[in-house]
């Protein structure tokens, strides 16, 4: 797994360590939508919590071209200070020495069978391994994403960056020249674009149901991890993107010809266009069945 930070990048790592038939050799942070220190150290802190501290985490050093607002960075000072997360002084889960990025190449290198990359932050991590170790591209098996927007408008506002024509989605502005990078390989690219995800808000039904459940110590943190979001428009969007990993029969895939803008004004936009890259997208979803789900899944 490849996340980068945000409030719903810590939820869908606690989602994929909840599905028994998935295999997590190991977490990568980038410094994306967060402040990384405190990222890596609440994914750890996680980790333990959930049971599975032989799951090594790995801090990349790439850099983006377009930085995330500070207001979204600093949750992860707030969640690494969430009580339910510091209740032991030490943090079992290893740290390995390695760049995230060394440590991607050398995991899929070893790995006896072509391996499945659930990312969601941006895709710089990936391309720079791919230029790295261009052998890697044959031990992916497929790329799952969270990011994009097809047909409907980025959420790149044109009040916080000037000079953008509001069709961007953060996680490809953040580096547009790496996700193209990407978009030159033949991976097979499954996406969760914004197309989706404006349909699956975060609500406060939802939210109550979890802190019905905080005897469950997942839900509880899950709870608070919401609560912290709630006074926003939030969406389910790397929880809704990882969900797919346990239940692909929840949703309806759709292929698009497709190419990363990667200059001017609409600089981050995934462009449908014909002759384009194919990528299939995450075109809908049972949406009851995902809520009842992930309160299936956290409540442990």
């Amino acid at each position: 797994m490849d996340h980068d930070g945000g409030v719903d990048d810590y939820l869908a790592t606690m989602l994929l360590l909840t599905m028994d038939h998935i295999e997590l050799l190991g977490v990568v942070v980038t410094p994306a939508d967060c402040y990384v220190q405190p990222a890596v150290s609440a994914t750890r802190k996680i980790i333990d919590l959930m049971g599975f501290s032989h799951i090594p985490v790995a801090e990349s050093t790439v850099r983006g071209i377009n930085p995330f607002p500070t207001l979204y960075r600093r949750d992860s000072f707030i969640v690494d200070h969430l009580p339910i997360l510091n209740q032991r002084e030490t943090i079992t889960t290893p740290l390995i020495a390695e760049t995230g990025q060394d440590f991607m190449i050398k995991v899929l290198q070893e790995a006896s069978d072509p391996v499945t990359l659930m990312v969601t932050g941006p895709l710089t991590t990936v391309a720079v391994a791919l230029d790295k170790a261009p052998d890697i591209e044959a031990k992916i098996h497929k790329i799952v994403w969270m990011g994009g927007a097809l047909n409907v408008s980025g959420n790149v506002e044109k009040s916080l960056e000037a000079g953008q024509d509001g069709s961007a989605e953060w996680n490809v502005y953040w580096d547009a020249v790496s996700a193209a990078r990407v978009w030159q390989t033949q991976i097979e690219i499954i996406m969760c674009p914004l197309d989706l995800t404006n349909n699956v808000p975060v609500t406060s039904e939802l939210v109550y149901k979890m802190g019905r459940q905080r005897h469950y110590p997942i839900s509880d943190l899950a709870g608070q991890c919401y609560a912290l979001v709630i006074p926003q428009d939030y969406y389910f969007w790397d929880v809704l993107a990882t969900a797919y990993l346990g239940h692909p029969e929840f949703y309806q895939l759709r292929e698009w010809e497709t190419e990363i803008i990667t200059t001017g004004i609409s600089q981050g936009r995934t462009k449908v266009i014909s002759g384009g890259r194919k990528i299939s997208a995450m075109d809908k979803v049972d949406k009851e069945a995902f809520y009842a789900y992930i309160l299936q899944q956290w409540a442990r």
